[in-house]
């Protein structure tokens, strides 16, 4: 049986937030290798997402060299996010879509729930859960405490 109840907030995290000392755990184990690099299968429009946040999480020591994956799946779901919500745009949430005889014949049309739709919010669920692990929404980044005085609204929280 697995464990039970939320999953902890990465150390790290929990650091940022003002978490109470005896809830931080020190002894926690951190990747030695000290540089991180995008893997090779990330496509082009998955590598501008990495680009734009990366550079950010890894000078907080959020994104180490053992998270690559599952900030790469993060990548990748909101490039499939970006791309469902645009043909849903294009196409509609409501399509004709064909209905067919037990023959295979085609026999007329139907309107039917666009598929992109299941496309979008399984893409939107990974982002939302991929994306809690770093920090990434906002519900985690209203615990955040990052300490500075006289940071503008508006300031990237995670990059302090």
């Amino acid at each position: 049986m697995g464990k039970r109840g939320p999953a902890k907030t990465p150390t790290n995290l929990a650091v940022v937030r003002g978490a109470r000392k005896d809830r931080i755990n020190n002894s926690e184990p951190k990747p030695s290798a000290p540089s991180v690099a995008a893997p090779e299968w990330l496509s082009a429009d998955a590598m501008e997402v990495w680009d734009a946040l990366a550079p950010d999480l890894m000078r907080k020591s959020v994104l180490t060299a053992w998270d690559v994956e599952a900030f790469a799946c993060w990548c990748d779901a909101v490039v499939r996010r970006r791309t469902a919500a645009a043909n849903l745009q294009r196409q509609g949430e409501v399509i004709e879509m064909p209905v067919f005889n037990k023959n295979g014949d085609e026999t007329g049309f139907r309107m039917g729930k666009n598929p992109w739709t299941l496309v979008l919010n399984e893409a939107d669920a990974q982002v939302q859960r991929y994306g809690a692990r770093f920090g990434l929404t906002p519900s985690d980044r209203a615990d955040l405490h990052i300490g500075e005085a006289g940071h503008e609204p508006g300031e990237d929280l995670l990059s302090g």
